[in-house]
């Protein structure tokens, strides 16, 4: 049956949001025109209904979507196209957001709530001004979900997610002649993407987006009615809040990167990374202007500047992500839905009216009694915002260049202009320099802005420079850091940690509260610490000493001069092989179960069902003294997901396994992610670079008949027949008391050890024969007991062989990773302080002004 019920309610709820947004708009608009108190309050009231109404109604969408969801509603093409049965519960949230149409609704359900929090704590005439502005900016949004035709001019209007398949598939045979099919399971979501990061990644991330509108209302709004500094205040922390959210979103996706993709690193400078990344940059760079907006016209102008710039880069790179024009430039894009018009609307309205009040109010921003001179800390701040964005500019301007050949096509030219080939190291080159100068401005400039240091008391920064150049010099010595660049980004990483731990010293010892700024710097100095080891200095362990190209035959080791036949190891199963103060040993291919999070178990332990996410155990899965399934248990696994053990013995004899991953993603190729063992000093990053799924695909069988003791060969291996003896058990077949059954021992001789290989062979009471063969993994060899001859005293064995098991794995060592990872902490934790101190002040000075009226 077609539960038609829930997507009525959703799409009502869409159209409601949309006129409700409208309605809003409009009252605010008036209760900010219109002069008489009594209408005034009378707008006021009714847009903050509209805008009560329009929540009410984003909730409902919210909740329908969720509902269709998880309770497989496949009906509805957005259901069947990101979720299945096999969906774990934890993902029915990522889900949601998976594609166009969910992540636009995450989008604006943060700016309910966002709105639902200015609606309560302003209560000072910007918030009808900038409450128009937030609403207006919903309108925009919700009707990217609109999804409705206009029918005169054919013209569609967003895309909604409560759309029929039947609906989006019209033409499809099977609905022409069933009309009611409901496919009986999903698409299914990305496996790459069930991951605990994407549960919350793109929800923090989405309200950093969010947030960057509150510090935009709040300019617009102040430009607006003339008060081009009064908006500076409510924006300040709000500017910050974001600040904080939106890093600590771009970081998240960074950290899932560095897990879950092979690459080797946490950044690889895609244009949906840079897209993110932009914003953030000159989102810092307005923070510091606007400290100073009050005391500087030249601050105030440079805030209104930056405030607009990042709200508008959020736009735009929201049409990069979602117009299609970036084509196979990103693995993180979405395909185009037809939205990209709107979404160039929905861009140049936003600059068209911040450009106009901007202009407008240009004349309001009074002069600065005298000029900025090197020796004030104003200077110091705009030194620094100045970086900032020369920085964000190197990285959008290369990132847009699928958007210049889109315009040059427009006007009939052709650019041909091509992103950089390895954008790493492009980026790189540039953005090393970006982050010495941050480095530096962020020591000095703390030194200036608490007046250590004077046009008259310059040593003061001397003390902070001397014990910089006497510990980095260590630094460079013990870890041999010989690359003049390296030194550089050293030198003024440890002047940014000295000099802000030498001031954050000084803070609390007075006002812990004043001290986010200092705790902020020092975050960035170890995170370019951490990032220079990292990945300067990641080196490669697992390099081929055996003299032998790894794989000839296959392109990606043959390329390149050989590259990476040098860089990667053939380990085969349960053969120990020597990789540097490692012996490693490949233990075979193993599962996850879903109800055993963490714990691997060999693959051979189950039979997997065709097309489904169970299996059946073929014996008990006992680990570590403890049974989690018997045999014969049906279980839920991740059919896609292959995990190869890796066991690694360390000098001291210590033993820990990596289980690194292939995931056959039939959407982005097999996915290869690593498995990495942490320590405080650095990572050991280890993935299976390739290896062949040669399971099931056995050789022509050759049959052997042979006698006790008599020696024969199977394939290249000489085999023995040791025995053959009566036994009371076969595992995995079962045995009658009357049953009768033997069981071989034929010894094997390889080069290394020799293997005992035991195949079976019963017959019951019904002369019906049952045979066990037995498999060696390690020799990729199975033999079956066929028959026995007691007229001749001889046995008759089936053999087929296989490849051995093998995997090619590489591992680099990741140096001071934690570095890194720990000063994304300590910048969010001095973000988190200095947001909440400018909250505290905000509210201080509101109910100040609101008491005295």
């Amino acid at each position: 049956m077609i539960h038609t019920t829930v997507g009525t309610v959703g799409h009502l709820s869409v159209l409601v949001s949309f006129v409700s947004a409208l309605a809003a708009t409009f009252g605010y608009l008036q209760a900010s025109i219109v002069k008489n108190i009594a209408d005034n309050e009378t707008w006021r009231r009714f847009a903050r209904a509209s805008f009560y109404v329009h929540a009410t109604a984003v909730f409902a969408v919210v909740g329908s979507l969720f509902y269709m969801i998880a309770n497989h509603y496949f009906e509805y093409h957005y259901v069947w196209k990101n979720s299945d049965l096999s969906l774990p519960t934890q993902y029915i949230f990522a889900a949601f957001w998976h594609d166009q149409e969910g992540s636009f609704l995450l989008w604006i359900f943060w700016h309910v709530v966002l709105g639902l929090i200015l609606i309560r704590i302003n209560k000072g005439g910007l918030e009808a001004p900038m409450m128009f502005v937030f609403a207006l900016v919903q309108a925009f949004l919700t009707s990217m979900i609109l999804g409705v035709i206009v029918p005169w001019i054919d013209l569609k209007i967003g895309s909604t997610p409560f759309l029929l398949l039947r609906e989006a598939s019209a033409d499809a045979p099977i609905f022409q002649q069933n009309p009611d099919f409901i496919p009986a399971d999903g698409n299914g979501m990305n496996p790459l993407l069930q991951n605990y990061w994407m549960v919350i990644h793109p929800p923090t991330l989405f309200l950093g987006f969010a947030a960057t509108l509150v510090p935009f209302a709040y300019c617009m709004a102040g430009l607006w009615q003339k008060q081009v500094v009064e908006w500076v205040r409510p924006a300040l922390p709000w500017a910050l809040f974001c600040a904080l959210v939106l890093g600590v979103g771009i970081l998240m996706g960074g950290y899932w990167a560095y897990e879950t993709l092979n690459f080797g690193g946490y950044w690889n400078w895609d244009p949906v990374e840079n897209g993110s990344l932009v914003p953030w940059l000159i989102l810092v760079a307005a923070t510091h202007c606007m400290i100073v907006a009050k005391k500087s016209s030249s601050g105030l102008k440079a805030s209104i500047i930056l405030t607009i710039a990042t709200f508008l880069s959020i736009l735009y790179a929201t049409f990069l992500t979602r117009s299609g024009i970036l084509g196979d430039g990103s693995v993180h894009s979405f395909t185009d839905l037809g939205l990209s018009g709107q979404l160039l609307i929905y861009l140049f309205t936003f600059i068209a009216v911040a450009v106009v009040l901007a202009v407008r109010s240009w004349k309001y921003i009074k002069p600065d009694g005298q000029e900025l001179t090197t020796y004030s800390r104003e200077f110091w701040l705009f030194m620094g915002a100045t970086v900032l964005c020369l920085s964000a500019f190197q990285i959008i301007v290369p990132t847009s260049i699928p958007v210049f050949n889109k315009v040059a096509e427009l006007f009939g030219q052709k650019l041909n202009l091509a992103p950089p080939v390895d954008a790493i190291a492009f980026y790189n080159k540039f953005q090393l320099w970006f982050a010495v100068s941050v480095a530096i401005l962020t020591g000095v400039g703390q030194y200036f802005w608490w007046k250590k240091v004077q046009k008259d008391k310059m040593q003061e920064l001397l003390n902070p420079l001397w014990v910089t150049l006497l510990v980095t010099a260590g630094i460079i010595t013990f870890a041999q850091v010989n690359n003049w660049k390296y030194i550089v980004l050293l030198t003024a990483s440890i002047f940014a940690i000295v000099a802000n731990g030498t001031i954050l010293l000084n803070i609390v010892r007075g006002n812990y509260r004043l001290s986010g700024g200092a705790i902020t710097h020092l975050g960035v100095g170890m995170m370019l610490i951490g990032i220079l080891f990292s990945s300067g200095y990641s080196k490669i362990v697992s390099m081929n000493m055996t003299g032998m190209p790894i794989l000839p035959g296959v392109q990606a080791f043959a390329s390149n001069e050989g590259k990476e036949s040098k860089e990667n190891l053939q380990l085969w199963i349960n053969q120990p092989q020597r990789m540097g103060d490692y012996l490693l040993t490949y233990r075979g291919k193993r599962m996850e179960a879903r109800d055993m999070p963490g714990k691997f178990f060999p693959k051979s332990w189950i039979e997997i069902i065709e097309k489904d996410f169970h299996a059946v155990a073929v014996r008990d899965i006992t680990l570590g003294g403890k049974t989690y399934h018997k045999k014969g248990d049906t279980l839920e696994v991740y059919p896609e997901n292959t995990y190869y053990e890796v066991e690694y013995r360390d000098p001291d004899g210590k033993i820990f396994s990596l289980y690194p991953r292939i995931q056959q993603n039939e959407r982005m190729g097999n996915a290869h992610s690593p498995d990495i063992k942490r320590t405080p000093s650095r990572d050991l990053y280890t993935y299976v670079a390739y290896t062949e799924d040669n399971e099931n695909v056995w050789s022509k069988t050759q049959t052997d008949r042979v006698a006790l003791k008599d020696t024969f060969f199977v394939n290249d291996y000489v085999a023995v027949l040791e025995s053959v003896s009566r036994t009371n058990a076969i595992e995995g077949v079962a045995l009658a008391q009357n049953d009768i059954a033997v069981k071989a021992q034929i010894k094997i001789f390889d080069k290394e050890k020799d293997y005992l290989i035991e195949p079976s062979f019963a017959i019951n009471a019904e002369r019906m024969v049952m045979r066990k063969p037995e498999i060696s993994e390690d020799l990729g060899l199975k033999i079956q007991f066929k028959e026995i001859d007691p007229k001749t005293g001889t046995f008759v064995f089936d053999s087929n062989t296989t490849y051995r098991d093998f995997i090619v794995m590489k591992a680099m060592e990741k140096p001071l990773i934690n570095v890194l990872w720990i000063g994304t902490l300590v910048l969010a934790l001095g973000l988190a302080i200095a947001s909440a101190r400018r909250f505290r002040e905000f509210f201080k000075m509101r109910d100040k002004e609101t008491a005295a009226r």
